[in-house]
């Protein structure tokens, strides 16, 4: 079974916070061996381990729910990861940007895209925008409905902040402002994308070259521009 490591350099581990008295040293210790088995990608003991901890753990119960989760989604059990997740959301009466993240990309990957926006949209809404993987997904989601106003609107804020995304961000704006009629804004966007990539990612290299290839007009078939999914 092939593991969906991806996932994981976005959506990474709860952390666990310092222990306050006994109990809390063992909820804190579960989660630690938790981490530990996650490492050597053995999910189902890691599930056992995060059990241990308990509603009366208080913000670890949270954060064990959530790793739980996690661990479900890398078995390839995405049913069971979004019941985890959500739980985890609801302990935290909705503020917990990265399980609404991780919502999203669950709910994504099983079709459910109105579902998926909404759960992008609680991540960014309850970082104050600033979980920018939330809003490239919803980009992504945006584009390939053909709301391409809205999808540049999101790529541009997500491509404000820092992070991998970064050069994929500005190449997806750049293709929105291609398909808006925005040709050079377009051009400039892609030539970010190069930049910050260091000149590897090869979407914005194919979609510069096609820009600078036309003036005016708009390519007929738009689906030769390459839109950067991941």
């Amino acid at each position: 079974m092939s593991s969906r490591k991806f996932f994981f350099t976005t959506i990474i581990l709860a952390l666990t916070a310092a222990a306050s008295n006994a109990q809390t040293v063992d909820f804190q210790s579960a989660l630690m061996r938790g981490d530990a088995l996650v490492d050597k990608e053995q999910y189902k003991a890691a599930i056992e381990e995060y059990s241990k901890v308990t509603s009366g753990a208080g913000e670890l119960y949270a954060r064990a729910t959530y790793n739980i989760g996690v661990c479900h989604y890398e078995l390839w059990q995405t049913d069971e990861a979004i019941v985890f997740y959500r739980r985890a959301i609801e302990l935290k009466g909705g503020n917990y940007p990265r399980a609404s993240y991780a919502l999203g990309v669950a709910l994504e990957g099983q079709g459910q895209l109105s579902e998926a926006k909404a759960a992008y949209e609680q991540a960014a809404n309850a970082s104050r925008r600033g979980f920018a993987p939330a809003l490239y997904r919803q980009g992504i989601i945006e584009a390939q409905a053909g709301n391409f106003q809205r999808a540049a609107a999101l790529f541009k804020e997500a491509a404000a902040q820092k992070g991998a995304h970064v050069p994929a961000s500005h190449n997806n704006l750049g293709v929105m402002l291609a398909r808006l009629g925005f040709l050079k804004e377009a051009e400039q966007e892609f030539v970010i994308a190069l930049k910050t990539s260091n000149g590897q990612l090869n979407d914005a290299a194919h979609n510069l070259n096609l820009c600078r290839s036309l003036t005016t007009q708009i390519p007929r078939d738009q689906t030769i521009l390459k839109l950067s999914l991941n």
